[in-house]
């Protein structure tokens, strides 16, 4: 009914429904009709006698009869079928060792069923975790794009990865994440003007060495005369005439916060933090300048982000904020985060972002919200609450109510530098 083909070079199972049992079934059932339809037509066309019409009534009754059983057996039989390839397509599955993604579905490309094979060992079982074979792993979410996903894994292989970087970004954030490792080689583009650390944190980026497929602007200055978000007017703009080395340094209004009176609020042991939405990556510069390491959360919405905080000698993490932060427990002293922690304004979402930055936050560790954009009051009221059950110690706290540009409502901006209190 069906045969299977394991094909051990490239890692894939193929499945084929086999036609010969189809084509003795339909050359039996036509044979059944031509028979029938003879016996009907000497029926008609010739005077029997009552002898001959009792045997051909019997013949024929004989003839329905076997046609029954014949379909009673051919329906049998597909229903054989049907459940062979049930079967073969779990078969697939449990070899491949994935159950979320349908691997089934037309055109999917091999190299993704490659990736999600099981793999072994090979010392064969680690003696301290008991594992046998390593699974790959890829967010839950992609089934929700399985034609997306399907074209991000359509390549050569050992060839040049297809220039589509906007589209595995796009499948991020998505919610596809992570995303398939590939086989491939990514796009190079030559860092041209690069200078060596500390003179890269403030010196302005050659366009040639970034990657600007993909993204309306095609230069920084273009970035430059465009909002690109509420913490990014101009962050790429680092001219000694810009805004960008005097933030965090001086305050430009009561909401702001110096870095230095922050990190005196700390108590000394300042050295590694986690910058959630960094914009352009002017916060770490500005840390580093103080003997302090942080990495910086960014994607390239609008903007080749990641380049740009690479090129200035720090360190930049592509990752979206639905992913777990990829860090073990309680190993920053300091997380700074703007408007940029909000994912959505959805409630449940924001809470599980709260508790990760929570969980990477060493006890006595820093947490700095900074002008964080309440839509309102209420807002600002959960936002409150949500604090209030970490049991965060308040060192600074200043809310501000703005009125919103071109309109009658008011705007509410909250800025907190808090505390993890030790938890026993």
């Amino acid at each position: 009914m069906g045969s299977v083909s394991l094909k051990i070079g490239d890692g894939t199972a193929r499945f084929r429904r086999a036609t010969l049992c189809s084509s003795a079934v339909n050359i039996l059932m036509l044979f059944s009709v031509l028979t029938t339809n003879l016996f009907a037509l000497y029926a008609f066309t010739s005077s029997p006698s009552p002898k001959d019409q009792q045997q051909a009534q019997h013949l024929l009754h004989h003839t329905q009869k076997n046609m029954s059983l014949i379909s009673e057996q051919v329906s049998l039989i597909l229903r054989e079928i049907d459940s062979s390839q049930k079967k073969l397509a779990q078969m697939e599955n449990d070899l491949l060792g994935y159950q979320t993604i349908d691997l089934s579905r037309p055109n999917t490309p091999n190299e993704l069923k490659r990736f999600l094979q099981h793999h072994t060992l090979p010392l064969g079982k680690d003696s301290r975790t008991g594992i046998t074979e390593m699974v790959a792993s890829v967010g839950h979410s992609c089934e929700k794009s399985g034609d997306l996903l399907s074209q991000y894994m359509n390549y050569k292989v050992s060839g040049p990865c297809p220039d589509d970087w906007s589209l595995a970004q796009r499948l991020i954030l998505r919610g596809c994440e992570p995303l398939p490792r590939r086989r491939c080689f990514a796009k190079t583009v030559p860092k041209v003007g690069l200078t060596t650390f500390p003179l890269s944190l403030w010196k302005n980026v050659s366009a040639k060495s970034v990657t600007w497929s993909g993204l309306g602007c095609k230069n920084f200055e273009c970035l430059s005369s465009k909002k690109l978000s509420r913490e990014c007017v101009g962050c790429f703009d680092l001219s000694n005439g810009g805004d960008e080395k005097q933030r965090f340094v001086k305050a430009r209004s009561k909401n702001d916060f110096v870095i230095d009176d922050v990190l005196a609020l700390g108590g000394g042991g300042m050295r590694v933090g986690f910058d959630v939405g960094g914009g352009s990556g002017t916060f770490a510069a500005t840390m580093a300048e103080r003997n302090v390491t942080v990495i910086t959360n960014t994607l390239n919405i609008d903007a080749p982000y990641s380049e740009f905080i690479a090129a200035r000698g720090l360190f930049p993490l592509f990752l979206s904020l639905d992913h777990r932060f990829p860090f073990y427990d309680n190993v920053f002293d300091l997380v700074h985060a703007a408007s940029g922690l909000d994912v959505g304004g959805k409630p449940d979402k924001f809470e599980f972002l709260m508790f990760d930055i929570d969980r990477i936050l060493r006890p006595g560790g820093l947490f700095w919200l900074d002008n964080f954009h309440c839509a309102n009051e209420e807002r600002k009221k959960d936002l409150t609450r949500l604090i209030e059950r970490f049991g965060y110690k308040k060192l600074k706290w200043v809310v501000a109510v703005d009125a919103a540009s071109g309109s009658s409502k008011f705007e509410v901006y909250l800025s907190a530098v808090l505390q993890k209190p030790v938890r026993l």
